[in-house]
């Protein structure tokens, strides 16, 4: 939402500074949590005679790992801010307290990701809600205050303004991390209901059970985060330092299009893992699994093409100032190769259930393994002489080579009848469309919404049986 803001803000050297940042923070998020969330899920249904002590427990592992975590990074952020910037020197200060931010951050954020769990597992979405609105309505608040409403009052003068002024750094990148800061702060307070409810009584058995299952879920869990966040790391490793920052700028601003689909995803896979796990007794369970990946596909297929048929339109997201508009436009080649991306990864969390269901969690460590190395290889190779165009298609091809081996090593160890046929009809008929759009008729708006209409007319005329079929059986239920 305020990527806009941001990029007309902020040059493409200083918005790589952000996305380099962030990149590091989205990789250490992952370890913090510890795979405890998908953990806490699986042992609430598998023991539902201790449910307090799941909770219990995931807490005190993931809290124990923060406070560690806390402990060995603040006394050495002065060397870890040298380490990050490279040469760079003339940011060295702001590093310091770039990367103390983010540690305070991480700390916080994890210690909110079990009490989360908790909301979401006990049916209470208005509330999940309620605290995720107000954590981005305080981030964005805080964003405009400190980069339009200071800058404002200062120049409208008078004692107060007299005060800011003493401290204020006008367009400091530094303001987005401190709102950062306050809103997950103001987050965790909220939860203060679902932290009172905790027993801080440890038991060893159970923790050493979970542990071992949240193990390769942790593994798997750092190389998502590895395929989604390196790439933008190594651009500051492997190109120049005269160009690394503003190649990262660009290329993070363009990530800023596809994570619309990226989105859609996320809030799926919120609601849909805890189905998943609940209905696993049921006597139906692979056919509903099955029907749940087929409109998930379709869903998915078509915000796929909208999105690159309309990429002339979403392109003004990420415009920025007029002197860097064409910069940033330069980098949309990339959006339709990140979006498919996106695609297979949607798909490859659908297809995740079977392990986590089975309690095969170590196979997530295999494939997830294996996208993290092609993640690692292509990018190491491919940047010096591609730029960010390579880190697009090694996402792609790290994530499509995870959803094909989920599938099969699925359906060798637990087979759920998915309609493999009719969704690879469906995902090429997107991919031809999508490259009839952006290619061969140059983005044209109209033809590729005439397309996208077609699609969806198409796959209505196939599909409207069993979507009405689906739809009585969920008035029946209700």
């Amino acid at each position: 939402m305020l990527t806009p803001i941001y990029i007309r803000l902020y040059n493409a050297k200083v918005y790589g500074i952000f996305t380099y940042l962030y990149s590091w923070a989205s990789m250490l998020n992952a370890i913090l949590a510890f795979g405890m969330e998908t953990t806490f899920f699986r042992y609430l249904n598998k023991y539902e005679d201790k449910k307090d002590q799941v909770y219990n427990n995931t807490f005190i592992t993931v809290a124990t790992t923060a406070l560690l975590f806390l402990l060995f990074t603040i006394f050495f952020a002065d060397g870890i801010a040298s380490w990050m910037q490279r040469d760079h020197n003339s940011y060295h200060v702001d590093y310091v307290r770039y990367v103390k931010y983010f540690i305070y951050i991480l700390v916080v954020d994890a210690l909110a990701v079990i009490p989360f769990a908790k909301i979401r597992a006990d049916g209470r979405p208005m509330r999940y809600g309620m605290i995720k609105f107000v954590n981005i309505l305080t981030f964005i608040g805080l964003n405009l205050a400190f980069l339009f409403l200071i800058p404002y009052i200062i120049k409208s003068g008078g004692s107060v303004a007299l005060f800011l002024s003493e401290w204020y750094r006008p367009k400091w990148v530094g303001y987005v991390f401190i709102s950062n800061l306050i809103a997950s702060i103001i987050t965790l307070i909220l939860l203060l209901p679902e932290l009172l409810k905790l027993k801080l009584k440890y038991n060893g058995p159970l923790v050493t059970e979970m542990l071992w299952y949240s193990f390769p879920v942790l593994i798997a869990n750092i190389s998502f985060i590895i395929n989604e966040n390196i790439d933008k790391i190594f651009l500051g490793r492997f190109l120049p330092p005269s160009i690394s920052e503003q190649e990262m700028g660009i290329y993070g601003a363009c990530c800023k299009l596809a994570i619309f689909l990226n989105i859609f995803i996320q809030a799926f896979r919120l609601g849909a893992e805890p189905f998943f796990f609940s209905h696993a007794k049921a006597e139906n369970a692979g056919q509903t699994y099955a029907r749940v990946m087929n409109y998930f596909i379709i869903t998915i297929s078509v915000i796929f093409i909208a999105l690159t048929a309309n990429i002339e339109i979403l392109k003004y997201f990420i415009r920025g100032s007029h002197a860097q508009q064409e910069l940033y436009w330069s980098g949309l080649n990339v959006v339709p190769i990140l979006l498919f991306g996106y695609v297979s990864l949607g798909i490859y969390m659908n297809l995740s259930i079977w392990y986590k269901l089975s309690d095969q969690t170590r196979f997530a460590l295999y494939i997830s393994g294996v996208g993290a190395a092609l993640t690692i290889v292509l990018n190491v190779i491919f940047i010096p002489r591609y730029s960010y165009m390579a880190s697009a298609w090694a996402s792609l091809i790290a994530y499509a080579t995870m959803m094909i081996l989920s599938y099969l090593m699925g359906q060798k160890n637990y087979p759920i009848p998915y309609h493999l046929k009719k969704n690879v009809a469906y995902l090429l008929s997107a991919i031809g469309i999508v490259y009839l759009s952006f290619v061969v008729f140059d983005r044209n708006i109209i033809i590729g919404n005439l397309l996208l209409l077609l699609f969806i007319i198409i796959t209505f005329l196939i599909e409207w049986k069993g979507i009405l079929k689906f739809s009585k059986l969920g008035l029946k239920k209700n």
